[in-house]
């Protein structure tokens, strides 16, 4: 048993896990994202996982995380479920895509460009604010443009890591012009069979931790349907408020990698 097996068996480690489900979970209801973004730098900083086996970690723990705010926002009947199926499709092959391209592309200019698309989104927040009668109209052009979002997303999670919700939510309501209950119930679903499908090969090349990814995956969703029932009380432009600074956390920490890759 290596170091990093051995404290994450520690006491201390199994309450870590239940905390950071718990944080994963509201945030993942409430902004319609996997909640990687939190699970991945905690196991980092506080339990020592290395980047990848985090990362592998969190993307199981987001397969039962995210079905219980489907389940959430589809009781509101916030769910858009062929585009959702349509951007999945995408998603996975643009992840495909991503992992090949991975040894041929700058990560440094890369996450730099990532945060620029982030300052233009979280602009655009508080200069759009999405009606929560909105709906998402599938026909030809927006087919092709929901599997278009898809395929870049997916690419963007292979070669730096980003999860689909900090894409697609925002996309689904500043682009297709759906409400955000939607945008973020559609996320969620969209989610599914790509972390199912990117956690089985993780498993193959014993990327995860699964006892760790069960104990967060199932803290998370006692607080996934709390955070997707507050994302339905709380005002739309309140809510955008929110999702900004989230995203702002995220630009900061992808600004951060930036950085130090370029120092290296």
């Amino acid at each position: 048993m290596n170091a990093d097996q051995a404290i994450t068996r520690e006491p201390r480690a199994y309450l870590s896990f239940v905390l950071i489900g718990l944080t994963a979970g509201l945030l993942s209801g409430l902004f319609g994202v996997g909640g990687g973004t939190i699970i991945v730098p905690l196991l980092v900083l506080l339990l020592h996982f290395d980047q990848r086996r985090a990362a592998g970690t969190s993307l199981a723990a987001i397969v039962p995380t995210a079905s219980v705010g489907v389940i959430s926002y589809a009781v509101a009947g916030a769910v858009a479920w062929i585009p959702a199926l349509i951007l999945a499709a995408g998603a996975v092959v643009g992840a495909q895509i991503g992992t090949r391209l991975l040894p041929r592309v700058s990560q440094t200019a890369l996450r730099w460009g990532f945060v620029g698309f982030l300052a233009v989104v979280i602009v655009s927040l508080f200069l759009i604010i999405p009606s929560r009668d909105a709906v998402l109209v599938l026909d030809w052009w927006s087919g092709a443009g929901l599997a278009l979002v898809g395929v870049a997303t997916g690419i963007l999670a292979g070669l730096i890591g980003v999860g689909g919700g900090v894409i697609v939510v925002p996309v689904l309501m500043l682009v297709f012009g759906t409400s955000d209950l939607v945008a973020k119930g559609t996320s969620l679903l969209m989610m599914i069979p790509t972390a199912v499908s990117g956690t089985i090969g993780n498993i193959r090349h014993r990327n995860v931790d699964l006892v760790a990814a069960a104990i967060i995956g199932v803290a998370a969703c006692t607080t996934t349907a709390l955070g997707a029932w507050l994302a339905t009380v709380i005002d739309p432009f309140a809510a955008n408020i929110l999702f900004a600074a989230y995203l702002v956390v995220i630009a900061v920490q992808m600004a951060l990698k930036a950085i130090r890759g370029r120092r290296r």
